[in-house]
């Protein structure tokens, strides 16, 4: 059973600005206040999930860098945070060399895979991999290693469009390097009830893959925006705001997508 609630869940879009790292740093933040104990893996060369909960750059001198390269287990780059249960595996700018590092080598994709399935990585209900906004190497690895895929998608114009390529992205990495991948949901993030295009996509992403979209929308919200510049998710940072009420409603939604996924 300990091993069934294990889940290694990777936040991905290719796409830039979408609420990435903010879906990562706060639904991290809300799993751990409810007592699961959660790691997020900083895979983003810019380390803003590693900034948004306060690690000083200083601070960084082993990070997922290391971890890929096969030099380092978890136990050596695994840094505490202030959220009680919830700890990081800081980025770095090594990570930019890592791709011409591994790419000759046969198990490239598999890097992140074998380090994650460590007894000390296998000890955190859940695993939250925030991926570089690119289809890379680092993305790769993040999901041949992962259960399943967790989407940000920003409430505008063109984001069905970028999404039927991060979906085909998932089938193929399904179909050549881990069948077992499947998308844990799709959140819309930065919502604005007063703009009717928002209300359009939200309407035209839920008419084309149903159940997969949360029902929680992430607003768009200025203290969500403040809290990374204080080192602190938002949650908190502002409990009661609005944005962070939502990713306590979208922590829940994804502990009850884990059961019903353990009943059946």
């Amino acid at each position: 059973m300990a091993g069934e609630r294990h889940r290694i869940i990777t936040i991905a879009n290719q796409k830039g600005g979408v609420g990435k790292t903010t879906t990562a740093i706060n639904l991290a933040t809300a799993l751990a206040a409810i007592g699961e104990r959660v790691l997020i893996v900083d895979l983003d060369p810019q380390g803003n999930a590693s900034t948004g909960l306060g690690i000083d750059r200083r601070d960084r001198k082993l990070s997922s860098y290391d971890l890929m390269v096969g030099d380092r287990g978890i136990p050596d780059v695994t840094l505490e945070t202030a959220v009680p249960n919830l700890f990081i595996v800081p980025s770095t700018m090594d990570l930019l060399g890592i791709e011409m590092e591994i790419s000759q080598q046969s198990d490239r994709v598999f890097k992140l895979r074998k380090a994650l399935s460590s007894p000390e990585a296998m000890a955190f209900s859940y695993i939250l991999l925030d991926c570089p906004p690119s289809f890379n190497l680092l993305t790769m690895n993040a999901m041949a290693a992962a259960h399943s895929v967790l989407v940000p998608l920003q409430c505008e114009f063109f984001a069905l469009e970028g999404l039927s390529q991060l979906l085909e992205t998932v089938s193929q990495v399904r179909r050549t390097v881990n069948p077992r991948l499947d998308i844990q949901g799709i959140v819309l993030t930065m919502f604005d009830a007063r703009n009717n295009l928002a209300q359009q996509v939200v309407n035209d992403v839920r008419t084309h893959l149903g159940d997969k979209v949360y029902h929680t929308l992430i607003p768009r919200n200025v203290r969500v925006s403040e809290a990374p510049s204080y080192g602190k998710p938002a949650i908190l940072y502002d409990l009661k705001c609005a944005g962070s009420q939502a990713y306590l409603q979208l922590a829940s939604e994804v502990i009850q997508r884990e059961r019903q996924r353990l009943a059946a």
